[in-house]
C-alpha cells in the first residue's frame, strides 16, 4: 500500500477528546477550533490552533498553539523535532503523532496525555487546502 503524502497545507476540519472508556472528554480548542499546518518537501512544518470564538466565558483562557521544526513521516507516523514555538515543554522531546486518513482527510493522534487527573487522547483532522506548502 502507498504511503499518503503529507506536503502541502491542511486546514482544522474539527477536533475531538475521549477519556480512557471512549467518552467524550471536551473539544480540544473550542467549539470553533481554527488551524492550519503546513509540510514542506523538504521536511519542515509549521503549525498555528486556536479556539476561534470571538468572546470565551470570563475566566476562561483562550487556548493556543503554535510551533515548527523539522519533520519524518513514515505512513503511519509524524515525529517533529521541535525548534521554535510558544510553549517551552514542546522542546524536551519530540512531539509524536499517529497519523491515519479518512477519506482526504488526515488524522493527527497524539499521544494520551493526563488533563485534570484523567487520561485524554485527542484527535485532529485536517483538510488538504493545497498541495503546495506555504
Amino acid at each position: 500500500m502507498e504511503s499518503k503524502n503529507i506536503v502541502g497545507v491542511w486546514r482544522l476540519a474539527s477536533t475531538r477528546a475521549t477519556d480512557a472508556d471512549g467518552k467524550p472528554a471536551g473539544v480540544p480548542f473550542g467549539p470553533r477550533g481554527m488551524g492550519l499546518v503546513t509540510f514542506t518537501a523538504d521536511g519542515r512544518m509549521m503549525s498555528v490552533l486556536v479556539d476561534g470564538r470571538a468572546s470565551l466565558p470570563q475566566g476562561m483562557p483562550r487556548q493556543y498553539s503554535s510551533y515548527c521544526g523539522n519533520y519524518a513521516f513514515d505512513g503511519s507516523t509524524l515525529t517533529t523535532i521541535v525548534d521554535a514555538n510558544c510553549d517551552p515543554v514542546r522542546f524536551t522531546a519530540p512531539q509524536v503523532r499517529k497519523v491515519r486518513f479518512e477519506g482526504e482527510c488526515m488524522v493527527l493522534t497524539p499521544p494520551t496525555a493526563e488533563i485534570g487527573g484523567m487520561k485524554v487522547t485527542r484527535e485532529l483532522t485536517w483538510e488538504r487546502i493545497s498541495d503546495q506548502s506555504l
